[in-house]
C-alpha cells in the first residue's frame, strides 16, 4: 500500500492541485469536496492518466460522522494516512453583522474550525502510533486580520489557527507535524475565487494581474506543502504567509 495524502476541500484550486503534486511524488492521493461529482471524476481520471493514484469521494464536512468514516474506510482499505491536507474554506462573502444570520456564522465554523478538530480527532490516533504524520492547513488572511463584513470567516479562520497551535503543542514531540499556511492573497482557483468574482471579472483578473504572477498560483503552493512535508523534524515550520511578490502584506494595510 502507499502513504495516502487526504485532501479535505479538493477543488480545482489548491486542493486538488495539492493532491496532484503529492499523488505524483508517491502518494495515494484522496481527494474529497462537497459538490460537482463530474468534476472530482475528471480530476482523478486526469491523474490516474499520469500514472499516479488518486481515488475521489463527495463527502459534506458539516454531515455527522461523514469526516470520521472517510478516516476510517481510507485507512482501512487504502492505506495508512501519512499526509492530511486541510482546504476547506469558510468564505461566505462580505456581510454587515445584521446581514450575518446565527445560521451562517455556524457553518463558516462548522466547516474552517470544527471540520477541522473532527479530522484532528480521527487522524492523529493512527499517525502517533506510527510515530509520524502530517496535517497542512490551509488558511487565509482573516486568521490574523478581522476585515469588516467577515464576521463568520474570521471568527471561524482564527479559531482555526489557535487549533493549529494547540495541535502542533500536543502532537509535534509525537512525530506529527502540524503547519498552519496563511495564504494572504487573491488566489487562481476558479471554483473559489472565480465564483465570486463572477467569470469574467476572474478571466480579467487572470490576464492582468496573473500573467505578471500577481495572483497567487495553485502549483506553487502545492509545491510549498510537498517542501513542508519533507522538511526534517529538526526545522519544521509551523506557520508561513504566501502572497504574490507584488502584493502588500496583510500587516501593512491601512
Amino acid at each position: 500500500m502507499k502513504p495516502v495524502c487526504l485532501v479535505m476541500g479538493a477543488g480545482a484550486g489548491i486542493g486538488g492541485t495539492a493532491g496532484r503534486k503529492f499523488a505524483e511524488a508517491g502518494y495515494h492521493a484522496v481527494l474529497c469536496r462537497r459538490s460537482d461529482g463530474a468534476g472530482l471524476n475528471a480530476m482523478v481520471a486526469d491523474i490516474r492518466k499520469s500514472g499516479a493514484e488518486a481515488t475521489g469521494f463527495l463527502l459534506n464536512a458539516v454531515d455527522e460522522g461523514a469526516i470520521e468514516e472517510r478516516i476510517e474506510q481510507t485507512e482501512a482499505e487504502i492505506g495508512p494516512i501519512e499526509v492530511v491536507i486541510f482546504n476547506l474554506g469558510a468564505q461566505i462573502g462580505d456581510r454587515p453583522l445584521a446581514g450575518t444570520s446565527y445560521k451562517a456564522f455556524e457553518l463558516g465554523w462548522r466547516m474552517a474550525c470544527f471540520g477541522l478538530f473532527r479530522v484532528a480527532s480521527a487522524v492523529t490516533p493512527h499517525m502517533v502510533e506510527r510515530g509520524r504524520g502530517a496535517i497542512i492547513v490551509t488558511s487565509a488572511t482573516a486568521a490574523v486580520r478581522g476585515n469588516a463584513g467577515q464576521h463568520s470567516h474570521a471568527a471561524a479562520m482564527g479559531g482555526r489557527r489557535m487549533l493549529c497551535q494547540t495541535l502542533n503543542a500536543e502532537f509535534s514531540s509525537q512525530g506529527i507535524h502540524v503547519a498552519h499556511v496563511l495564504v494572504d492573497g487573491m488566489v487562481d482557483a476558479p471554483d473559489t475565487v472565480g465564483k465570486m468574482l463572477g467569470e469574467e471579472r476572474f478571466q480579467a483578473l487572470r490576464e492582468t494581474r496573473g500573467r505578471a504572477d500577481g495572483i497567487i498560483l495553485p502549483e506553487k503552493v502545492a509545491e510549498t506543502y510537498l517542501h513542508l512535508v519533507g522538511q526534517h523534524r529538526s526545522t519544521w515550520t509551523f506557520e508561513m504567509d504566501l502572497r504574490s511578490f507584488s502584493d502588500t502584506p496583510w500587516w501593512n494595510h491601512a
